[in-house]
């Protein structure tokens, strides 16, 4: 991931003492496209530092040359929300919510998209606009935040994405729930492998669930099955590797169906597939 130079914009706000690094335990990962030889290239680029625990990255998806023929994209399960571009005609703008499960885009011969992929619940915090509403859903982002589209259909460029963003920092007003954040960072330390009731401390099961659908979109369980996920993907393992060392049990899952049942649904294809 490229790091973005500091513009030395200074930040007063108070956030940045409050709000979790949920970055520092959580490393959202997308099926990476390294080379130009098929003639698309896949790029994440770092935000500003007084975003970087809201946003974990700009990202840009684009054809270096014309294809010979339509395109399928592959989204997996990542436990973030993002805002996405077509930078060939920046007025068309879309949110997509939290989802357990991978999705495919079909893309013309030629294409270029750029995108902002919020941390999980920063979106909610900065927007005031609950999880749960865009959970499994891609709408418009001018019918939800029409002055957040227009800006960005005018900037359009990940290089200047902050300029959007961090005004929307500074003039944000928000309170941080610890119980929420005590609970995800149980989640993370643990790397998705505790119960529920291993979680709600202080707090009843009921309660937990209702602010995990408020912040993130879904229950504990399900974000903690997407972190599970997410483990599998950053250690990088080969298929070998998954038949030898057998770490689909230190990752919390139960044996060897339970772990490809779950991921072929959060990726899209089985694991001897996809981490070839």
């Amino acid at each position: 991931m490229r790091k973005k130079p500091y513009y030395g914009f200074i930040l007063y706000s108070h956030h940045m003492q409050t709000l979790p690094d949920i970055r520092r335990l959580f490393h959202p990962r997308q099926p990476s496209l390294r080379h130009a030889d098929n003639g698309v290239m896949y790029t994440e680029l770092l935000p500003h530092p007084a975003l970087s625990t809201f946003i974990y990255c700009y990202w840009e998806l684009y054809t270096t040359r014309p294809l010979s023929g339509p395109f399928s994209y592959r989204v997996v399960a990542d436990g973030c929300m993002d805002i996405f571009v077509n930078a060939f005609n920046p007025e068309e703008s879309w949110l997509a919510g939290f989802s357990a499960s991978y999705s495919e885009f079909a893309l013309e011969k030629e294409f270029h998209y750029t995108g902002v992929r919020f941390l999980p619940s920063a979106f909610p915090l900065l927007f005031g606009i609950p999880a749960s509403d865009m959970t499994d859903r891609v709408e418009p982002l001018d019918m939800l935040l029409p002055d957040i589209a227009k800006e960005l259909s005018r900037l359009v460029s990940p290089e200047k994405f902050d300029d959007c963003f961090l005004p929307v920092l500074a003039g944000s007003q928000f309170r941080v729930d610890t119980r929420f954040f005590d609970a995800m960072d149980r989640i993370l330390q643990s790397k998705g492998t505790l119960q529920a009731e291993q979680l709600a401390e202080g707090i009843s099961v009921r309660q937990l669930r209702r602010l995990f659908d408020q912040y993130v979109g879904e229950s504990p369980k399900t974000f903690s099955k997407v972190v599970r996920f997410q483990q599998i993907l950053q250690a990088k393992p080969s298929v070998e590797s998954l038949r030898r060392n057998k770490i689909f049990y230190d990752a919390g899952y139960y044996d060897q169906a339970h772990f490809i049942r779950e991921f072929r649904a959060m990726y899209g294809l089985p694991p001897n597939t996809a981490l070839k």
